[in-house]
């Protein structure tokens, strides 16, 4: 655990360095969000936030592999997290294009699935499931890999749709990461496995990644992550889940911390972990594609009518409204992992309270701030 801590630190002192340099090369090369109609920002800020967040995650990859417990572990979670972090580069480097030139949506789109064919090209794949009764329902190859390329640029558009509120994209998948380091770490002290894997390696090193980039994007951001940094984080935590089913036997993932078969579907944890993770933005993700096209309008047309937009116009400022996604995504992402390593009675209780307060938060809290004589939105 003491190297973890030390790979996230590393992470999170790197990314907040070079994300001075990131600004100043934006501000040199025109890479600066113009204020538009759907933004919240009133004046333009710099982008290439990407730039920062990889340098950090490669900095905690190259101390990793000189760290004596890590470094023991053998080369296999070396090669499957050095695979992930050259595809990170591949996506960050289409983001800062984008950030430059403003690609159109389809030459974006064929950066994410090369950047996913990448990862299936060199092994980054799902291969199997476990069941219910420990045995595994494998995949041939076809289907690992368009399931992969599915999550992958899901969870990368999803990251990129959210990324709309200073500090919103990187506090959620911040958040995400370190549930699902949670989840890899504990998983392996369930089944009294080696503590060392890519999954977890990955994740704390986003985890970090997110933390060092936070003091300079949080409301009021001095910077952006732009594309190149929101499609990066969402391929680096998406890529992560990937690895866990290359590295554990099926019978191992099934089996929950408190002894017994997990409570949450656990035939389908390696699948679900991801994407529950990241449902928040999946669902806003999912409602905007519905909103535009009963519209009659494209599915990649901006709008503001994202559930950040729709938080602040309930009376939520921009740092309590990013505060509450925070809240959402923390109680899924842990409310999840804590679901599919134990059971008991206590679980459904904590996850009740947990949602209660934080329902409360989202919709009274406003009521409470707002200045007298204001009536509620309608």
């Amino acid at each position: 655990m003491r190297e973890y801590v030390l790979v996230f630190l590393v992470a999170a002192a790197v990314t907040y360095l070079l994300t001075v340099i990131a600004r100043e090369i934006a501000l040199r090369t025109g890479a600066v969000a113009r204020v538009r109609d759907r933004d919240v920002h009133d004046e333009p800020i710099p982008y290439l936030g990407g730039l920062a967040m990889l340098g950090g995650l490669v900095a905690a990859y190259l101390v990793a592999r000189e760290l004596p417990f890590l470094s023991a572990s053998g080369a296999f979670v070396f090669r499957d997290a050095g695979i992930v972090l050259i595809a990170g580069a591949l996506i960050c480097a289409v983001g800062v294009l984008d950030d430059l030139f403003e690609l159109d949506a389809l030459t974006k789109l064929g950066g994410q699935v090369l950047a996913a064919g990448f990862l299936i090209a060199f092994g980054v794949q799902f291969y199997f499931f476990p069941t219910t009764d420990g045995t595994v329902f494998s995949l041939d190859p076809a289907q690992g890999a368009l399931l992969t390329g599915f999550v992958v640029v899901a969870t990368v558009n999803a990251v990129n749709f959210v990324d709309g509120l200073d500090g919103l994209a990187a506090g959620v998948v911040g958040i995400g990461a370190l549930a699902f380091f949670a989840f890899c770490y504990q998983l392996t002290v369930a089944n009294n496995a080696p503590r060392a894997t890519t999954a977890a390696l990955l994740a704390v090193a986003l985890a970090g990644a997110c933390a060092g980039f936070l003091p300079h994007n949080f409301n009021p951001a001095r910077l952006f992550m732009g594309d190149s940094g929101s499609m990066l984080i969402g391929l680096v935590l998406s890529a992560s889940a990937v690895t866990l089913t290359g590295q554990f036997a099926g019978a191992d993932i099934s089996q929950g911390a408190s002894g017994g078969q997990a409570s949450l579907l656990p035939t389908l944890l390696p699948l679900l972990l991801p994407i529950s993770i990241l449902v928040i933005p999946l669902l806003d993700l999912v409602l905007a594609v519905v909103r535009r096209t009963r519209a009659g309008r494209s599915p990649f047309a901006p709008d503001k009518q994202h559930l950040h937009h729709r938080l602040l116009e309930i009376g939520h400022s921009q740092r309590r409204a990013v505060f509450i996604m925070w809240l959402w995504a923390a109680l899924v992402a842990f409310g999840t992992v804590l679901a599919s390593l134990y059971t008991g009675a206590w679980v459904l209780v904590v996850l009740l309270v947990a949602t209660a307060a934080t329902a409360g938060l989202t919709f009274f809290l406003p009521r409470v701030h707002r200045p007298a004589g204001v009536k509620d939105p309608v």
